[in-house]
C-alpha cells in the first residue's frame, strides 16, 4: 500500500433526489459510476473526458469536498471520509474556479497561503518569485491586485500556490484552461519538475488530448461517469488501427470505445 498514493474503489456519486428507476429513468444521476483505479506514488495520472464525463466530481471526491455515495477513496491508505483532515494535509488542489482575495496582489495572496502552510515568510517570498518566474508571470504583475489580472494569469497564481506547499498529492482539475499555448507549456514543465524534484503524485483532469498524451504516465478515460478504459497513452492508441496510414490519436480511441465523437459527448449530466 505504501507504493499506492490514491486508491479509488467502486467510487459512485449521485446527484438528484432518488436513484434512477429502471422503469421510468427518473431520479438521481450517477455523475461518477463505480470507478476503480490505483495511482502509484510519483505517477502523473490523467483522467480524460469531455465536460460532463465526471472528471471534476471525481477530483472533488478525492479532495474531500464531496462524499461518495458508494465506494471508497484512499490517499496513502487514509480514508477520505473517515480521515478527511489527514487527507487534506497530504493533498493540494488547483481548479478552474480558484478563489483569491481579489483586492490583494499575487504576492500577498501567496504569502498568506504560505503562512497557512507554516512556511517562513522570507523563505516563501524567495520561492514565490522563483515559481512565478518559471510560470512566466511578469514581475510587474506580482504587486498588482488580482482583480486586474486576466483569468489565465490568475490560474498561474493558483498553480503557484499549490506548488508552494509541495504536497504529497497534487490534484489538478483542468489546470491549463484559459492559458495561451506558451503558458500551457510552462505549467506542464512545472508539473514535470515537481514530480522529478519531490516525487509528487499528480492526478490531472483535462479535456485537452495533447496535454494528456504528452504529460501523463497513464490515462483513465471517462464516459458518462463510467471508466471506459485505463492504460498508458501508447497502450490506448494501440487499441485502434491506423486510419488511412495515419497513426491513431486519443480522439480516435475515444470514438472507438464509446461510439461518440469527443466534442459531441459534451452534454452529459455529470460534471
Amino acid at each position: 500500500m505504501n507504493d499506492i498514493a490514491i486508491r479509488a474503489s467502486h467510487v459512485t456519486k449521485y446527484f438528484g433526489k432518488a436513484r434512477p428507476s429502471p422503469k421510468n429513468g427518473n431520479g438521481r444521476v450517477a455523475a461518477v459510476n463505480r470507478v476503480s483505479f490505483d495511482v502509484a506514488r510519483g505517477e502523473v495520472f490523467g483522467v480524460l473526458g469531455p465536460n460532463g464525463s465526471g472528471k471534476s466530481t471525481l477530483i472533488r471526491l478525492m479532495a474531500t469536498l464531496l462524499l461518495p455515495d458508494e465506494g471508497q477513496v484512499l490517499v496513502f491508505g487514509h480514508d477520505a471520509v473517515r480521515e478527511p483532515m489527514v487527507v487534506r494535509r497530504l493533498i493540494n488542489r488547483v481548479s478552474v474556479e480558484a478563489a483569491f482575495f481579489k483586492k490583494l496582489s499575487p504576492m500577498e495572496n501567496l504569502i498568506y497561503g504560505a503562512r497557512l502552510y507554516g512556511l517562513d515568510a522570507a523563505e516563501a517570498r524567495r520561492e514565490i518569485h522563483e515559481i512565478l518566474d518559471r510560470l512566466g508571470l511578469q514581475k510587474s504583475s506580482v504587486g498588482k491586485p488580482m482583480e486586474e489580472m486576466s483569468r489565465g494569469m490568475q490560474q498561474k497564481v493558483a498553480i503557484a500556490r499549490a506548488l508552494l506547499s509541495r504536497p504529497a498529492v497534487l490534484l489538478l482539475d483542468e489546470p491549463t484552461t484559459g492559458l495561451d499555448p506558451r503558458s500551457k507549456l510552462e505549467v506542464q514543465a512545472e508539473v514535470r519538475g515537481l514530480r522529478q524534484a519531490h516525487g509528487t503524485t499528480i492526478l490531472l483532469t483535462t479535456h485537452d488530448m495533447a496535454e494528456a498524451d504528452g504529460l501523463c504516465d497513464r490515462l483513465a478515460l471517462l464516459d458518462g461517469g463510467r471508466l471506459a478504459a485505463l492504460d498508458t497513452p501508447a497502450g490506448l492508441k494501440q487499441r485502434v488501427p491506423p486510419n488511412n496510414g495515419h497513426a491513431p490519436t486519443l480522439e480516435d480511441v475515444f470514438l472507438s470505445l464509446t461510439g461518440k465523437v469527443f466534442e459531441e459527448a459534451d452534454s452529459g449530466p455529470a460534471t
